[in-house]
């Protein structure tokens, strides 16, 4: 019930058009913000170590702005944050 609740009500709210330049960019942009709010905490804690987690993420960006595909920027992120976690744990054993 409730699923369907937050689907219907923006029917049965906006029956006509949305006609304001405002409401229609707030509402484009929603779906991004959602996404980016629920990913990157996750990304940040998918590690062991935030440390790891944040290479992954930064590493994942870097590749991304600069336009390569999404198979490449996860397989990079991926291998950094491991990289990463085993240089953490060599640092912290070492000590």
């Amino acid at each position: 019930g409730s699923t369907y609740l937050i689907r219907a009500i923006p029917f049965a709210a906006f029956q006509k058009k949305i006609k304001s330049r405002f409401v229609r960019s707030f509402l484009y942009y929603i779906p991004y913000a959602v996404l980016s709010a629920m990913t990157l905490p996750a990304a940040f804690y998918a590690t062991g170590n935030v440390i790891s987690g944040a290479v992954g993420l930064i590493v994942g960006g870097i590749f991304a702005y600069k336009g390569k595909g999404l198979t490449l920027v996860a397989v990079l992120s991926c291998v950094s944050a491991f990289l990463a976690e085993c240089i953490i744990r060599l640092i912290t054993q070492a000590s």
